[in-house]
């Protein structure tokens, strides 16, 4: 089985001169849930390379066993340095994408043209798509063959307003995700905040929050494990 994981390469949030990029945490649990299963991945990003690290995902509180591992994982981190473009990505030779969150995707992942075409080419080949957190932004522009917006009349979740309220971020995102899924047609819900909230609705797998990227991991190799047989 070879998935790729896809990351941000946007740094900066917004205009408040702090930085921003994808969140630890759900890159590493989604990562190791996957390799230790034997899955082969590989690593991308828009502009190649090291994708930037979110300085909040760092901090002391936001630690995982997930985390801890990749803190001393040098292997991990050397693969992660050289991500390779999602220019040269062929969705041909995985089986499924996965998208970690943190701000950055609202600002690049949501409007970059070629992960909007491989999100598309995986969902056309029948293959499953999972994203995490804020990543669902990715989805934004995404459309079916006849046109309609990939979200529209599916279930799906990803960062609440009330979770971004409470980072105090709301004035400082392009726009909140929650309404935006919405927007597009999806049937939005979430759980508690801050706590596990995976929804699967055929090949499209969204999670909520940091804490729901472990599972959501699961709930990909599950799936594909079932097309294995």
């Amino acid at each position: 089985m070879k998935v790729l994981i896809v990351l941000t390469s946007h740094a900066e949030l917004g205009n408040t001169g702090k930085k921003t990029g994808f969140w630890i945490e759900e890159f590493a649990a989604p990562y190791y849930v996957l390799s230790d299963a034997g899955v082969e991945l590989t690593l991308a990003s828009p502009k190649g390379g090291q994708p930037p690290i979110d300085p909040k995902s760092e901090a002391p509180d936001a630690q995982t066993e997930a985390t801890k591992r990749f803190s001393s994982d040098s292997d991990l981190q050397a693969k992660l340095a050289n991500t390779v473009k999602l220019a040269d990505v062929d969705s041909a030779d995985f089986d499924a994408v996965f998208y970690p969150g943190g701000h950055g995707p609202l600002w690049d992942l949501a409007n970059d043209e070629k992960s909007i075409a491989l999100i598309e080419a995986f969902y056309n080949a029948e293959k499953p798509v999972a994203l995490v957190c804020h990543a669902p932004a990715a989805l934004a522009r995404v459309l079916t063959p006849d046109g309609q917006p990939l979200v529209s009349g599916k279930q799906v979740t990803g960062f609440s307003n009330s979770e971004e309220e409470a980072v105090q971020l709301t004035e400082v995102v392009p726009f909140l995700l929650e309404d935006e899924l919405k927007k597009l047609g999806g049937l939005y819900s979430k759980g508690a905040d801050w706590a596990s909230y995976v929804l699967k609705d055929g090949l499209l797998i969204t999670g909520q929050n940091p804490a729901s990227s472990e599972e959501a991991a699961r709930v990909l190799l599950t799936m594909l494990q079932n097309i294995e047989k």
